[in-house]
This record gives structure tokens, C-alpha cells and sequence, in this order.
């Protein structure tokens, strides 16, 4: 049917797996730069050690979500032919390359000493970048419904026997 939402095809239980990871490696990414900042103002040592390990987790976690998000972009043509689709991809990618960068940085020159000025500039840009494609994949579900259940469609999690009786009415 051409009038139905565009389908993730990354999916338990009818549920789109990609929208339930992301909000991961978001708070990682950006709580790496809230860390920078608190530890820039106030200079405990413990602050950059929880930064490099909050970008090692966010990229970690990015990598996931970048797996199932690039299943549903491959498995559904819909997906794929939406510009922001194609903006909230490379995005993601250009943000996970410099969160990569900024955590190899951190990992081999130290974590205090990475923090100013580049661990902090590379985490600000990271967020900035995410501000962007978040809005993008908002976008998606919002405006273009990707992965927004069609109203007549019955939830996956609905029983045969629930559907028949529902079919009778």
C-alpha cells in the first residue's frame, strides 16, 4: 500500500529499535561535554575521567544505534528517498567520527590534559552537530511519519483472537 507510513524494518515486537537506542548515546555524548565544562570551572581531575569515559560510552552506544538506523534506511525505499534522512545519516556519522577523534585523544594524551582546549571544543561541536541531526530524525517521525504505526494498521502485539473479535464488530 503507497499510503502507509514508511516502515522501520528494525523492529521487536512492531516496536522500531533505532528511536529506543538513540537517546543513549545523546546523553553520553553531550553529558561528555557538561562534564568538560565542570571540570574547566572547577578543576577536579574526576570530572575529564568521566568525560573520556562518557565519550568512550557515547560512541560505543552510537555505533549501536547506527546499526539498526541503517538497517531501516536500507530496508525501506520511502526512507532513503527523504532528504533528511540522507542529512540526519551523514550527520550522525560526521558526529561519531569527532566523538571518536575527541575519545582516542583523551584515551592516549591523558584526560585532564585533553580537556582545553581541544577535548571541550571537539565535545561542543559533537553537541551542536547532534542538535542538528536530532531535529532531522524528528522530522522523520513527525512531518514524513516514518515509523509512526497507520492508524487502521492493529498492533503487533494484538491477539489473533482479539483481532477476530474486533473483526466481528
Amino acid at each position: 500500500m503507497p499510503d502507509r507510513n514508511p516502515r522501520s524494518t528494525a523492529k521487536i515486537a512492531g516496536h522500531p529499535i533505532h528511536p529506543m537506542l538513540v537517546g543513549f548515546p545523546i546523553a553520553f555524548l553531550v553529558g561528555t561535554l557538561v562534564c568538560d565544562l565542570i571540570y574547566l570551572s572547577g578543576g577536579n581531575p574526576a570530572w575529564a575521567t568521566a568525560a573520556l569515559w562518557m565519550v568512550g560510552a557515547g560512541v560505543t552506544m552510537a555505533l549501536v544505534a547506527a546499526i539498526f538506523g541503517f538497517i531501516d534506511f536500507v530496508g525501506e525505499e520511502r526512507i532513503r528517498a527523504l532528504p533528511d534522512a540522507w542529512r540526519h545519516m551523514f550527520g550522525n556519522l560526521i558526529a561519531v567520527a569527532i566523538a571518536a577523534a575527541n575519545w582516542a585523544l583523551r584515551a592516549t594524551q591523558g584526560a585532564e590534559e585533553t580537556v582545553a582546549p581541544w577535548g571541550v571544543t571537539l565535545s561542543a561541536a559533537v553537541t551542536l552537530i547532534l542538535l542538528y541531526t536530532g531535529w532531522k530524525g524528528w522530522e522523520m517521525v513527525y512531518r514524513q511519519r516514518v515509523a509512526v504505526r497507520d492508524e487502521a494498521e492493529p498492533s503487533p502485539m494484538t491477539s489473533a483472537r482479539t483481532m477476530r473479535e474486533h473483526e466481528r464488530t
